[in-house]
């Protein structure tokens, strides 16, 4: 099954951010063997960023739970906002993967 992880950062948390950024990408890195996609979420200004995107081929959401409460970021508490749900591809490459009436 896919899921989508969206995570939006804590106000006034960057230094959370800057602090655990290279261990979070680092854990992503150990478990890129279920991730589709995965990126942040960029402030307009690209001054930084905001939050996150993955996309996570898993066989529960109860791996995908666990897969996010073991990213450092969830750790030291940088989210704030979390949604998990299931996500179907319908375009992907530029191609309509789905039928149309």
């Amino acid at each position: 099954m896919t899921f989508a992880i969206i995570t939006r950062d804590k106000n006034d948390h960057t230094a959370v951010r800057e602090a655990f950024q290279n261990e979070h990408r680092r854990y992503l890195a150990k478990h890129k063997d279920i991730l589709l996609a995965a990126g942040a979420m960029l402030n307009d200004n690209e001054t930084g960023a905001h939050g996150g995107v993955l996309l996570v081929e898993a066989n529960s959401r109860e791996q995908v739970e666990e897969f996010v409460a073991n990213d450092p970021f969830q750790r030291e508490g940088l989210f704030g906002e979390l949604l998990i749900t299931k996500w179907r591809k319908a375009f992907f490459d530029f191609d309509c993967l789905v039928p149309l009436d």
